[in-house]
């Protein structure tokens, strides 16, 4: 068939390890082929970001600002270990932190759901959508190391008053202290998003922190979101038939366990870090989750939430046959190919970023073919193990009869 034009770039962000070899043979056998691929491209590799000083990772957020819709990959996040492996220069913050500082927003994590891949938790019949603050907290946190006794205080400036202090701790020991923060302008912004979420959806929203114990910086949040709500969006939610609610984290968590599922769950950054790695390991699989980050003007950043899968890399690259899910990557693709389609006003590319999801969750639904993963938890019958090449071909040659039998005049 003639490929599907684009009008407006969108922005790859390329990643690391198993993660990153499976990207690229995404791109190559679901992308390239059916699309004349327009983009700003950008190697997020751990080396390129080194190269760099982490500049291609500022350049990749502002060139998503400016076009609107980016795919990312999963990235490596420095530690010390890492460091050293790579003999960096330093020790990086993370650049999904960098990138939703930048962007500011949320993001919404939404398990795939796939027939014949049951939740771990019975009670699940529909997915439970992680909406998480993409800004601040640990994630842009200032932190020392305590060597010797002393005090670490919270000091503030005001550019026309006086200075205000707080201890933090009186150290008569060695330890560790750390300073975070966070904006009213971002908050209110995450509130926004995920009340605009839940009624897109038509489901009730749950914001959760631990006010009882921060009684100054969650409950500074939970004030927001309690605002906001009562402000803007008391009457819309009700005339959807939907319900906002404020819980303890800890209630939210047994909550969760408990329901059947079929809302969404607005968290703090890390909570939501934690949380969505726990939903989406009781869903199946930690591959089979999708991530976009929504900024509140609108920008889309469609993501893998998995990590770079380390372990597989180095099995890989000794030629050992190693059985990684790309279900997260096909549909990063696959959503940001959908949006920028819907954005652009071109239905033929959105219908085709629909296509490739499609088109992967049939191999496994139709065929009973699936990664190793989700082969352990399957209802399935017999499945039968592929590796993530495999299974990209398998989806690839689904997704030819599809642009075939959709459009078989090209």
């Amino acid at each position: 068939m003639e490929k599907i034009q684009m009008t407006t770039p969108i922005v790859e962000m390329d990643g690391d390890e198993m993660a990153g070899i499976l990207w690229k043979e995404v791109k190559r056998q679901l992308v390239e082929p059916f699309v004349d691929l327009k983009e700003e491209y950008f190697d997020l590799n751990i080396r390129s970001r080194d190269e760099t000083e982490d500049q291609v990772t500022i350049d990749s957020a502002l060139a998503t600002k400016k076009y609107g819709v980016a795919v990312k990959c999963a990235t490596i996040t420095a530690n010390l270990e890492r460091m050293q492996e790579f003999n960096l220069k330093k020790m990086y913050k993370s650049p999904n932190a960098t990138i939703r500082s930048i962007l500011d927003g949320t993001v919404f994590r939404t398990p795939i759901l796939i027939d014949g891949i049951d939740p771990l938790v019975k009670t699940w019949k529909k997915p439970i959508t992680l909406a998480r603050h993409a800004y601040g907290d640990v994630y842009r946190a200032s932190e020392m190391q305590i060597q010797k006794p002393g005090k670490v205080e919270l000091v503030y400036t005001p550019e026309d008053g006086e200075e205000v202090r707080q201890l933090v701790f009186d150290f008569k020991e060695p330890g560790v202290a750390s300073g975070m923060h966070n904006l009213d302008r971002s908050i209110e912004g995450f509130a926004r998003t995920c009340m605009q979420y839940a009624l897109s959806i038509r489901q009730d929203l749950l914001f959760s922190s631990k006010d009882t114990i921060s009684k100054v910086y969650d409950r500074e949040f939970k004030d927001i979101f309690k605002r906001i709500y009562l402000d803007e969006f008391i009457e819309k939610f009700t005339a959807a038939g939907i319900k906002y609610e404020y819980c303890l984290i800890d209630d939210a968590v047994s909550r969760a366990i408990k329901s059947r599922g079929g809302y969404v769950w607005a968290t703090h950054n890390y909570d939501g870090d934690v949380m969505s790695d726990m939903l989406a390991t009781a869903y199946g699989s930690n591959a089979m989750m999708t991530s976009v980050l929504v900024s509140p003007d609108g920008k889309f950043e469609f993501e893998a939430a998995h990590g770079t899968v380390r372990r597989h890399y180095y099995r890989y690259l000794q030629g050992e046959v190693v059985s990684t899910n790309p279900m997260a990557l096909i549909y990063t693709w696959g959503g940001g190919l959908e949006k920028r389609g819907e954005l652009d006003g071109n239905e033929k590319l959105q219908r085709f970023g629909r296509m490739i999801c499609e088109a992967a969750a049939n191999v496994i639904e139709a065929r009973g073919i699936m990664t190793a993963d989700i082969a352990k938890i399957t209802s399935k019958p017999d499945p039968l193990v592929v590796t993530g090449h495999q299974f990209i071909a398998l989806t690839r040659a689904k997704l030819e009869q599809d642009v075939e039998k959709e459009w078989p005049e090209g």
